[in-house]
């Protein structure tokens, strides 16, 4: 962000300067959303559980990026005429599926802190299952906003659509295990090895 601001402010953005402060801040927050959700894959992967303790942070970070991205398209580009902002919601399928994002992401933000998770107990893991939509709907924004015809442009939004999909499946067999066996499929807790 810092090195965005000075771009900003030596007017390095190009000739579409607006358009690159969109494009900067959405890839930024759709990259965060996405290394959020690859916690907890990474974590059963190589069993190293302090990768837990980044989720909130990378959560946090996605949440703020997606915030200044939505607040530039809004004040920056549409001028901050609140009908026209509506509208562009209706009536464009790629802004309603960002805004969407957006929205499903707000109570997650709110409830990251440990005193929500204490109050909301079992609820706070309901609640935070949230971010597999707003995941699904920040690279449905993604793929959606490409021109037809624009297949170098394309690229781009089908690779970060893929990583979104391996993350989803990476989570199948995990959910799959656990259904059949009624165990977590987990790593093994440290003491069993001692109790054998």
């Amino acid at each position: 962000m810092g090195w965005l601001a000075w771009k900003v402010s030596q007017n390095a953005l190009g000739p579409d300067p607006v358009a690159q402060l969109e494009h900067n801040t959405g890839i930024w927050a759709l990259r965060f959303l996405l290394a959020t959700l690859a916690i907890t894959p990474a974590r059963k992967l190589t069993g190293w559980n302090a990768l837990i303790r980044f989720r909130r942070m990378l959560g946090l970070f996605a949440f703020f990026y997606a915030s200044v991205h939505l607040a530039v398209y809004l004040i920056v580009d549409l001028g901050g005429f609140w009908s026209q902002i509506l509208v562009e919601i209706a009536k464009k399928p790629f802004v309603t599926v960002g805004f969407l994002a957006w929205l499903l992401m707000i109570p997650l933000a709110i409830t990251s802190t440990r005193g929500m998770m204490r109050r909301l107990g079992r609820n706070w893991q309901r609640l935070h299952r949230l971010v597999y939509a707003s995941g699904l709907f920040a690279a449905l924004h993604f793929l959606w906003q490409v021109k037809y015809g624009e297949t170098i442009a394309a690229i781009e939004p089908v690779i970060y659509a893929g990583i979104f999909a391996a993350l989803m499946l990476a989570r199948v067999p995990h959910r799959l295990i656990k259904r059949r066996t009624g165990t977590p499929a987990g790593p093994a807790p440290a003491n069993t090895a001692r109790s054998q």
